[in-house]
């Protein structure tokens, strides 16, 4: 009997990654994509396995439980721009008093679990979490990823500006809310968290963006909120914007944080990508996020 050979599992390199990431945020190409990572791994099989490993992955979403005892989960619908919004609202199920509110948003893939996940972590340390679905006024976010991210890409960029702002709005002035909102954003969610700050003025006072693209320099000045930005070493993409987002801000006097995490890729805080995913770098750039809510939004 002759024993199958084993395929190896080709080394995640640079440009692996870099053609992941333009297929996920430029041409949303799957196809194109899986062509281009069989050249270059060798194989079919081998395109298949590096893209597990670099794509988030649904079924390891989960950190802490949904059924989780110390917290209070639910669907909430509330006034968006033109229509309702439908988010995940979760709080400590002990709390008695009002609390400092963050709004997570999510990636460019929807309100997958993995943000259902990050809003019931942030909410254990203390506070009144909504993260927000920018898809629901078009279906809702989907299972398929890849569809997930045309419907991401097909929204009105304005109305999504305006449905942030509205749900700042709503978070600050529920009943469990003491009225200081904090926004954090996660690539597409990180542009949409300076975006927020941009446009949400007093409703917002502290802003955290992961990787996330810049807005327009000559926005910078409309800034009230403090910032926090957490930028990859390894994102070409993205950080080609940090130095003129830097000079607006230094220019309109805005009080921000910036922090450069040398070595890590885009998307390092997403712990369901096995090949991005930098514990480091995410155990940092959270603890220094907590530790900036708590003193923002007492």
């Amino acid at each position: 009997m002759t024993d199958t050979p084993k395929t190896e599992t080709p080394a995640i390199t640079q440009e692996m990654i870099d053609l992941y990431d333009d297929y996920t945020h430029i041409t949303l190409d799957r196809r194109g994509f899986m062509d281009r990572m069989t050249a270059l791994v060798g194989t079919t099989a081998a395109a298949v396995t590096v893209t597990s490993l670099i794509e988030a992955d649904r079924a390891s979403a989960q950190i802490v439980p949904e059924n989780d005892p110390r917290l209070t989960a639910e669907t909430v619908t509330y006034a968006g721009e033109g229509d309702d919004l439908t988010g995940y609202l979760v709080r400590p199920a002990a709390a008695t008093g009002k609390l400092g509110s963050v709004i997570v948003i999510h990636e460019n893939r929807g309100l997958v679990p993995h943000i259902k996940d990050v809003a019931r972590r942030m909410a254990l340390e203390g506070f009144l979490v909504l993260a927000p679905d920018f898809l629901s006024q078009t279906g809702g976010t989907p299972e398929d990823q890849d569809k997930g991210r045309q419907m991401i890409g097909a929204l009105d960029r304005q109305r999504t500006i305006a449905n942030a702002v509205a749900s700042a709005g709503y978070l600050g002035t529920h009943a469990m809310s003491n009225g200081n909102v904090g926004v954090v954003g996660f690539c597409w969610g990180g542009a949409m968290a300076n975006l927020t700050a941009v446009n949400a003025g007093d409703d917002v006072r502290a802003a955290v963006a992961y990787y996330g693209r810049q807005p327009a320099a000559e926005d910078a000045a409309k800034i009230k909120a403090r910032l926090m930005l957490n930028y990859a070493g390894n994102d070409e993409r993205v950080n080609a914007g940090i130095d003129a987002y830097k000079a607006a801000l230094d220019a309109a006097g805005v009080d921000y944080q910036l922090f450069m995490y040398e070595g890590a890729q885009h998307a390092f805080n997403n712990d369901t990508s096995a090949a991005r995913y930098n514990k480091a770098a995410a155990d940092l750039a959270w603890k220094r996020t907590v530790d900036f809510f708590k003193q923002a939004l007492a």
